[in-house]
């Protein structure tokens, strides 16, 4: 059974450059799905595909069992599209801008005051209604253009990176909109560079790079996995099975510049990855004497540890593990 957005080998080439590479993930009404991977990976050209803005090479998307090439006009209105930058016309209030959008939806007069009173009581809009575009805060512009979104109501929203920008409050402020809207069924497409924020709202994530899709599904899944090439064999009957390794923290007491060197001596230490010169992550031992003894080690050789812990992997931690960091 396909599910509400469905993405198929999509391809996308501008001459010799493959912007997007047999790309294909899914996600249903109520979900929270985000994008990631770093500038130039081809997020923006996938979700342009998605939202009608543009025609692949190859492949297609679907959403409600229609495609983006075939049934361009009938999925677009059931889409609304936030793009990284966005035409604002300044010159309008708010009242303005969304009834103008409400027009262009060809909503009948009731329908359009009520979608419009509708929209400005959910994006908190109503104590600025009568200000221009141009005075509003970045914030508030980001409220407006999400309410810009959702004027025809939409079952799909592709948000490309809308809370760039934004101080703590009002990304904190965006994101509760965000899960209220998924709560009420609808489907939300969301790329971000704030990889905390999308581990806060999404249940699901496709990571992309250089233009291929290189992991796709569920977060705890994702991260559940990422140890698995340092699991123990599968154990036969007479050997007992190893504990996958665990993700460590260490942080030094002061600046060391051989931490890199130190840690590269260490057999039971995988995938280092370093924060500077005074903290580094790792996979180690899940076993606590090992711990101690690894900890023992590093001490003995001169390195001034004052924190060394395990703890859980996050979204981040995921990401470093997957891409290399390349960009085309």
């Amino acid at each position: 059974m396909s599910r509400f957005v469905d993405v198929r080998g999509l391809c996308r080439s501008f001459g010799a450059v493959q912007a997007v590479q047999d790309v294909s993930f899914s996600f249903d009404r109520g979900d929270i799905f985000g994008f990631i991977g770093p500038n130039g990976a081809g997020k923006s050209t996938t979700m342009r595909i998605l939202a009608t803005l543009d025609l692949p090479s190859s492949g297609d998307c679907t959403v409600g069992g229609l495609s983006t090439v075939d049934d361009a006009e009938e999925v677009r209105r059931m889409i609304g599209y936030m793009p990284d930058s966005y035409g604002a016309y300044p010159n309008m209030t708010v009242g303005e801008y969304l009834d103008f959008f409400a027009r262009a939806y060809d909503l009948e007069p009731a329908r359009r005051r009520r979608a419009v009173g509708e929209i400005t009581e959910f994006c908190q809009l109503g104590g600025i209604r009568d200000k221009t575009v141009a005075s509003l805060s970045k914030g508030m512009r980001q409220r407006l253009c999400l309410g810009r979104c959702l004027v025809h109501d939409p079952p799909l929203l592709i948000l490309d990176e809308p809370s760039a920008g934004l101080d703590p409050r009002a990304r904190i402020e965006f994101r509760d909109l965000l899960r209220i809207l998924a709560g009420q069924g609808k489907a939300i497409f969301i790329s971000s560079h704030i990889l905390a924020e999308l581990e806060e709202l999404c249940s699901g994530v496709a990571i992309i790079e250089l233009g291929r899709l290189i992991a796709t599904g569920r977060i705890d899944d994702l991260k559940a996995g990422m140890h698995g090439a340092h699991a123990a064999e599968p154990a036969s009957a007479d050997t007992v099975p190893t504990a996958r390794p665990v993700l460590m923290d260490l942080r030094l007491a002061e600046a060391r510049e051989d931490l890199a060197a130190r840690l590269a001596e260490e057999p039971v230490l995988a995938r280092v990855t370093l924060d500077g010169d005074r903290a580094a992550t790792a996979l180690a031992p899940a076993d606590p004497a090992a711990q101690a003894a690894l900890l023992r080690r590093l001490i003995e050789r001169g390195l001034p540890v004052c924190h060394f812990a395990p703890r859980d992997a996050n979204l981040e931690d995921l990401f470093l593990h997957v891409t290399d960091g390349k960009v085309q």
